[in-house]
Formats: structure tokens, C-alpha cells, sequence
């Protein structure tokens, strides 16, 4: 089956107090299920105390998402292991390993899907790739290949903006938009890539639905912030559908999906945000920065439900844009990120 298709389901209808409730019981369902079938983290909410009841999703127990980089956590037996994912990890350091069996793996597929279709429609669209068909040959399939290789599964008439070397190729291109250049189309690369290669082709995107993620640091250095890639790519491509998204292999599936104005990142109905003050570990009001802790009730093989990242985030809004729910924005990396507490107890029990 097409990821594309299926039950229609709707992932953007909750309002925040309504999600709260929804979610409250499910995560802490699952805060107690990893609680049994996973001894490292039984031992961790152990040493900090974490025990229900919780009054707010903002109380449950949290991990740094950093301990998938050096601990196996797994709430399922061994030979129920269906697929093992991996992040990519920076020179030194070892990669994160998340476990998923069939349930999971299916779950994470249909809900990526539910959440993709809110820019992208029912259909599989032709996609157009910014980037190298070599990078999903690659064998070790880097972050990046395992990124675009995901997101072909959501188009058709696959064609990629640069060769096998690594150079625009505007042929290509040109094919591509006289089969496909009158009707809607999808458009998707890594956010420095796009603004390397997109917009010096010179071409007429303006039936195109852009989506990208990641790479922001490469345009922070050259002072290109999101509302200047959105005006640029605009004025110069007639780009005008854009649709940022922040997610992570530690919660794979869970997308959070920049709106249509731009005005921020919205959270899926399965999904939340909790921004927290780096010192003190409480919830930072709207407006105020802090560290993003992303919620989720899809990691049922893994105790994955409540991370806290290593990216400063701040929410813009509360049921006030174009979408349901918080409006958050990611600020960037919090310098040599290391969440203290829970990582200190992975060794006691």
C-alpha cells in the first residue's frame, strides 16, 4: 500500500488543552510499559523517583536523547527486533540505536504518512529531489541518504537536481518540469542544499510544494535566517508553498511540520513540545527559550516517549495560527549539550 494512502486520518485537530488531555494517559501508559519491559530505564526512573501519578505531560519523567548514543534500550525481546535504525553520529562519537519491531515500524510509516499528507494531499506527487541519486546508493547510507531515500516513498517519477558527481544538472530539470511543471509537484532537499542548488537554476517553481529540513547552521553562518529563505526563494523561484519540518531518528515517524505562513512548527495530535529552562528543568513559558523536550506516543519498542534534546526551541504561540495546538520555533544547538540527571544513573540498580 501506497504510505500515501490508507485511512485518512487527521493529525492536525487538537487544541492544547484537548491534546493534554489526550496525551496524559497514553504517555504515562507507556512511561509504566517501558517501565516493566526495560531494566535500564526502570533503573532510571528508580534513581530520580519518577512515580505516578503525573498531573501534566510536562511532569512525566524525561531522557536525554543522548543516552541512545551509548545505552541499548529496548522494551521488546531481542528476537521481536524487526528493524534497527541508527543516527548519524560526528567523528568519535557512536550513533544512536533505535529498536522497532513489526508494530512499531508500521505505526511510525502510517503516521509520518498521516502527518506528510496535511501539505502534500492524497496522491503521491513527482517529486523532484535536490541532491544526488548517489547518496541513497551509498551502502552505509548516511543520514542524509536515509532522509531522502524515506521521503521518495512519498513521490513518483523520482528526478534528481544534481548528477553523480555532485553539479546541478538543468537538464534534467528542464525534463522533469515540462512533464510535470503545470501541475502540483513536490519539491524535496536538506535546507542548505536547497538554498545551495535551487535557487540558481533560474526555473519557474511556483506549482511546486517545497519540503526540507535540517542545515540550518550553514545559513546561520551566512545570516540567512527563515524568513529571508522563504522571501529569496520566492522572489527568485516563485516558490511559495515551504514547508520546514524538525524530527529526529530517536523519534522516528514524529514530524513536527512548519505551517503555511511560515509562523512556526506545529505538533501533530500525537505529539507535543515542553520547552525547559536549562537550569532549573521547569516548563518555560510561551516566549521565553529553553531546551526542547519532544513527546510522543508512537515509541512502543522503545523507551522514546518523552526525550529531552539537545536543540534550544521556545514557543511562539498557543492555538493561535494556522494550525491547531503550540506554534514553536528551533533557535539552534544548545553549545556542548549535555542534559545532566538522569545520564548519571544509568549505572546504579
Amino acid at each position: 500500500m501506497s504510505p500515501t494512502r490508507g485511512d485518512a486520518v487527521k493529525v492536525f485537530e487538537l487544541g492544547a488543552a484537548e491534546k493534554e488531555a489526550v496525551l496524559l494517559p497514553r504517555l504515562v501508559a507507556l512511561t509504566e510499559r517501558h517501565r516493566e519491559a526495560c531494566l535500564p530505564y526502570r533503573r532510571i526512573l528508580d534513581a530520580v523517583g519518577a512515580r505516578p501519578p503525573y498531573e501534566r505531560v510536562a511532569d512525566l519523567p524525561w531522557l536525554p536523547v543522548r543516552l541512545f548514543k551509548t545505552h541499548e534500550l529496548r522494551s521488546v525481546p531481542e528476537e521481536q527486533v524487526f528493524r534497527v535504525l541508527t543516527s548519524s553520529g560526528t567523528t568519535g562519537q557512536r550513533p544512536s540505536r533505535i529498536y522497532l519491531d513489526r508494530e512499531a515500524a508500521a505505526a511510525q510509516t502510517r503516521m509520518l504518512a498521516a502527518t506528510l499528507r496535511e501539505v502534500l494531499g492524497e496522491r503521491r506527487l513527482p517529486m523532484l529531489v535536490v541532491d544526488s541519486r548517489s547518496v541513497v546508493r551509498d551502502p552505509t547510507l548516511s543520514a542524509r541518504g536515509a532522509g531522502v531515500l524515506g521521503m521518495m516513498n512519498f513521490g513518483r517519477d523520482h528526478t534528481f537536481v544534481l548528477d553523480e558527481q555532485g553539479r546541478v544538472d538543468a537538464e534534467a530539470v528542464k525534463e522533469f518540469l515540462a512533464r510535470h511543471g503545470r501541475e502540483r509537484f513536490l519539491v524535496f532537499g536538506f535546507t542548505f542544499m536547497v538554498w545551495l542548488h535551487l535557487r540558481a537554476l533560474g526555473v519557474d517553481l511556483s506549482q511546486a510544494v517545497l519540503v526540507h529540513s535540517g542545515g540550518w547552521k550553514r545559513l546561520a553562518e551566512q545570516a540567512v535566517g527563515n524568513a529571508e529563505f522563504r522571501r529569496r526563494l520566492a522572489a527568485e523561484c516563485g516558490l511559495t508553498r515551504v514547508h520546514n519540518f524538525y524530527g529526529m531518528v530517536e523519534q522516528i515517524g514524529t514530524v513536527f511540520l512548519e505551517g503555511p505562513d511560515g509562523d512556526g512548527l506545529y505538533c501533530p495530535d500525537f505529539a507535543d513540545v515542553v520547552i525547559r529552562d536549562p537550569e532549573t528543568w521547569r516548563e518555560a513559558p510561551p516566549g521565553v527559550p529553553g531546551l526542547i523536550e519532544v513527546v510522543s506516543t508512537l515509541p512502543t519498542s522503545y523507551p522514546g516517549h518523552v526525550l529531552l534534546t539537545e536543540d534550544l526551541g521556545v514557543v511562539r504561540g498557543v492555538d493561535d495560527g494556522s494550525l491547531p495546538g503550540k506554534r514553536f520555533e528551533v533557535l539552534g544547538r544548545l553549545p556542548r549539550a549535555e542534559a545532566r540527571g538522569c545520564s548519571d544513573t544509568m549505572g546504579q540498580g
